[in-house]
């Protein structure tokens, strides 16, 4: 796609001691809100909404405001809102992660000002007057919005992260006017000077949402929300009795030795998202992933015993059919199957920080986590594809759906203990 040379983007217009009272005002009446609004904490689409709101209050012809975050999420590379003057409302994007070029956004004003703040640009800026000509409009969204009744557009950039602005984390906004005359000059002064103010109460949020999203990511739900409210001393644990939820691959020593790791990474990737998914809808917490295992809990809290057995078995076996599911796919592309084993057990767990002074991990630990990894072992000799151990069997009253598959001694235990799978077998 041919981009038409543009007119360089101008220097402000508007010089401090030009500054009229009336406009001065208008300046530090939105600087105070976006500070006092961002120590209060509010949210980016609050922030959004509330300045464009303050905008038209202002007296700016806005007609279209754009705003769009990078962030550090393994799902998103980043989010969006649009304001609309005619819907007076924002709605909301997100951009998933990919490794495709995207050409829309390589032909657009905010690849065009991302580069030059990667060439070392503070903040760059650009204004297109687009009712003056093409020239003005070598975007082609820029003739997008004028053929639909633009006539100024104004954008912005500001980088939050140090190192490679056009990779860290940051904040985009365009501003479009549909006034015959456009932006006046003391509009885009309004702009420049507010926008500094609004990006820092933007960061502070975005700060908070960028380590909330990545805490959950790495640690789990609950885990993240104990961390992120401050459950962050060594030896800091407390009792969970609960269901461990314990799943492993079966040979996977042997697909490793026999696969690129590529491949490996990307059938693990595969197998854990499809173990994940039925325990996510059920109020599981998974809590590591050990290599080619697994290891997740179901709280018991308020809920009857009985009623969290019985979401913990549903999700093996959910989890179980979907694994035969997704290995039909694999087998019909020649890529490697997984065969996965999975063991229940309750019991009594410390749940928490524990570690070195400056390396920690929010995890449980007690012999019920061992147990459970023992009972695993078992599936395969017992031709199962689930055991569960007799407090489980005891807990969820599931007497119809469980048989006994005889005592067996455990690794480490010293008495043997009673095993039980799927009545009609797994």
């Amino acid at each position: 796609m041919t981009i038409l040379s543009s007119p360089p983007d101008p220097p402000p217009l508007v010089e401090l001691h030009d500054i009229d009272q009336a406009l001065a005002k208008r300046m530090i009446d939105l600087h105070r809100w976006a500070v006092r609004e961002g120590l209060r904490g509010a949210l980016a689409h609050e922030l959004f909404d509330g300045f464009c709101q303050r905008l038209v209050i202002a007296g700016l012809p806005i007609w279209r405001v754009y705003c769009g975050m990078r962030t550090l999420h393994p799902q998103f590379s980043g989010f969006g809102w649009t304001w609309r003057r005619d819907l007076n409302a924002i709605a909301p994007q997100q951009f998933e992660r990919s490794n495709e070029i995207n050409e829309v956004y390589l032909a657009s004003p905010i690849y065009h000002l991302m580069k030059r703040l990667q060439a070392g640009e503070t903040n760059p800026s650009m204004r297109r007057r687009l009712a003056l000509g093409p020239e003005q409009r070598e975007f082609p969204i820029l003739e997008d919005v004028y053929q639909a009744g633009g006539t100024d557009y104004f954008a912005q950039v500001y980088a939050f992260a140090g190192g490679d602005p056009a990779q860290g984390t940051g904040v985009f906004y365009s501003f479009t006017s549909d006034a015959p005359g456009g932006f006046s000059d003391d509009d885009i002064m309004l702009l420049q000077t507010a926008l500094p103010a609004l990006s820092l109460a933007m960061k502070a949020q975005a700060s908070y949402v960028i380590a909330s999203g990545l805490l959950t990511a790495y640690l789990g739900d609950d885990a993240a929300h104990r961390v992120h409210a401050g459950a962050v001393e060594r030896g800091s644990v407390e009792s969970l009795h609960a269901v461990l939820w314990y799943a492993d691959i079966r040979g996977f020593t042997g697909i490793a030795d026999a696969e690129p790791g590529l491949t490996v990474v990307r059938l693990l990737d595969e197998v854990f998202e499809t173990l994940t998914a039925p325990l996510r809808k059920r109020g599981g917490q998974v809590l590591k992933f050990i290599g080619d295992g697994m290891l997740a809990t179901l709280d018991f809290g308020d809920a009857a015993p009985a009623e969290t057995c019985r979401l913990a078995l549903d999700a093996a076996i959910e989890a179980m059919q979907a694994i035969e599911l997704m290995n039909g796919g694999r087998e019909f592309t020649m890529l490697p199957a997984a065969r996965v084993d999975f063991a229940l057990h309750v019991g009594e767990v410390l749940y928490g920080n524990i570690g070195a002074a400056d390396r920690l991990d929010f995890t449980v630990i007690g012999p019920a986590v061992n147990e459970v990894d023992r009972i695993e072992k078992l599936a395969e000799p017992l031709g199962q594809s689930i055991v569960v151990s007799a407090e489980f069997a005891a807990a969820s009253e599931l007497g119809g759906r469980l048989v006994s598959l005889g005592r067996h001694r455990l690794r480490g235990v010293r008495e043997e203990r009673e095993i039980f799978g799927l009545a009609g077998g797994s």
